[in-house]
């Protein structure tokens, strides 16, 4: 999976970028068949933002922003937010009806 991070206004630590490295990983295990993913860090005035976009097979996107008080916890409720979309996403019944229908 290609992953890229950025940042705006302002430069990223590198256990910042570790630790992002981490939570990619940790959400490309539940994607299906991830292809890129791109984080955007912000810092503007006293919030730090963070943005996620995940590229997945068959044209999926998973896109979630957060904020706070520092980039880490932004870090941590975006991934939580594209950790939510994914679940929701393998939980969709017409999905499950689909792979009974193919493993068959």
């Amino acid at each position: 999976m290609q992953t890229t991070i950025t940042a705006r206004h302002g430069e990223i630590p590198e256990d910042l970028k570790g630790r992002t490295e981490v939570v990619l990983a940790r959400l490309a295990k539940r994607a299906e068949r991830p292809t890129s993913a791109h984080v955007t860090f912000d810092q503007a005035r006293l919030v730090a933002s963070a943005e996620i976009v995940l590229n997945a097979a068959r044209n999926a996107v998973f896109v979630a922003r957060a904020e706070a008080d520092d980039h880490r916890t932004a870090l941590d409720r975006v991934a939580a937010k594209v950790q939510r979309q994914l679940m929701k996403r393998e939980e969709n019944p017409a999905r499950k009806a689909a792979r009974k229908a193919a493993a068959r």
